[in-house]
């Protein structure tokens, strides 16, 4: 027993005196935090906010960069990658006039069919067109009438998250074939563009002289068509520029289900959502959910980390350049009266009490682009607007490769 209290007295003894070594040996320094990074921890303070900062595949600020969060329209920005990667820049959109057989002698016997295949910006300048290369193609009279075509997408108007109201205030019917944008003259959103088209494309080819019997009508044809003509939408790059830089919801929902239609055969909003989470999820973010293209969805979750990811894959692509042309920039579109005189180009992303703001920012000390993602929930956004412009205008200034 006594040996034993002996060794306990040892022990005791020798802790203490390790003890009191540790307590007089010089403390281990940390790494200073560079000054602009400080600034924006003190930005940031205890609000709920994602940041992540970096260029070339290295993180130069983060925090909370991991944490799921909802981005609102920063969907769309990864919508337009998906998008580009699918199809490319160049790509257009064709809205075609088809029939069951061709015309004989200048009559087409039988209706005439309006095809869209997703061109969000189908207006009477594009009918009045087809109506053009209609007559060009021949036909001076129709027996039957001008129909809309109401597929090839599907007729889906809903996505998981969206709120009751959003089909009738935020985003149109996103249908194949569009017309004005899906919106009645009296500003509510319908649900029969193809007929509207139909109507329209009747009268445009009447007064290009062609004798049309029918009344217009929509629907879906029960036998193959051929095409007569054609007329093809905007470069896809232009479409995707007015899209983000204006943040339409319409056109996001439209092309995405055009980019479902390219990747798996089917026009909906779960099918674009699919195409989207392939696209992230092969190109560092698998962490992503999507459930639709314009971001409306309150379900849809990122990472501002994985933001910073995709976006320096989208550098090494050949349509990095147009892409990022396709944000806005300072006091231009979502960014109107923000951050003006300053080389950004940024999508914008807002729900309620939901803020984000991902892209690139011109780094003087850098001397090139930097990548960044701000994600956050909780704030005004006037808060989260004025938190989101001061740390950009930081990466900016101050922002400078690590040592």
């Amino acid at each position: 027993m006594r040996a034993r209290r002996c060794i306990a007295v040892l022990l005791t003894a020798s802790i203490l005196a390790i003890a009191a070594g540790a307590a007089h040996a010089a403390p281990v320094s940390k790494p200073r935090m560079p000054g602009w990074q400080q600034r924006i921890d003190a930005l940031v303070g205890d609000r709920q906010v994602s940041v992540a900062i970096g260029d070339d595949g290295t993180f130069w600020y983060r925090h909370l960069g991991w944490m799921k969060r909802i981005p609102a329209s920063n969907e769309k920005l990864l919508l337009s990658m998906a998008l580009l990667s699918q199809v490319g820049p160049k790509r257009v959109i064709d809205t075609r006039a088809m029939t069951l057989a061709a015309p004989v002698d200048g009559v087409l016997d039988g209706d005439l069919w309006i095809v869209g295949d997703g061109d969000p910006e189908v207006g009477t300048d594009t009918l009045d067109a087809l109506a053009s290369s209609i007559v060009d193609a021949g036909v001076s009279r129709i027996t039957g009438s001008v129909i809309g075509d109401t597929g090839p997408f599907k007729r889906d108007w809903w996505a998981v998250g969206w709120k009751d109201y959003f089909t009738a205030d935020e985003v149109p019917f996103p249908t194949a074939l569009t017309f004005r944008g899906n919106v009645g003259p009296e500003g509510r959103h319908i649900d029969d563009p193809e007929a509207r088209a139909a109507a329209y494309l009747t009268k445009s080819l009447r007064r290009h002289g062609v004798d049309v019997a029918g009344m217009p009508a929509m629907g879906a044809p029960d036998a193959p068509l051929i095409d007569i003509a054609a007329v093809s939408s905007a470069p896809v790059i232009d479409i995707v520029r007015r899209m983000d830089v204006d943040s339409i919801n319409f056109d996001a929902e439209v092309l995405g289900k055009f980019l479902g239609a390219e990747t798996s055969g089917t026009g909906s909003i779960a099918a674009a959502a699919d195409a989207i989470d392939a696209y992230t999820a092969a190109n560092g973010a698998p962490e992503f959910e999507h459930h639709d293209s314009s971001g409306l969805s309150y379900a849809d979750r990122v990472t501002a980390q994985g933001m910073v990811r995709l976006l320096w894959v989208a550098d090494g692509q050949p349509w990095a350049t147009g892409l990022r042309r396709a944000l806005p920039t300072g006091g231009q579109g979502t960014l109107e009266e923000r951050l003006g005189h300053l080389r950004v180009r940024a999508k914008t992303g807002t729900l309620n009490a939901i803020s984000a703001l991902s892209g690139w920012v011109w780094s003087g000390k850098a001397d090139g682009w930097i990548e960044f993602s701000i994600v956050s929930v909780g704030m005004t956004k006037d808060e989260a607007v004025r938190m989101e412009d001061a740390i950009v205008r930081l990466a900016a200034a101050r922002a400078s490769p690590p040592a």
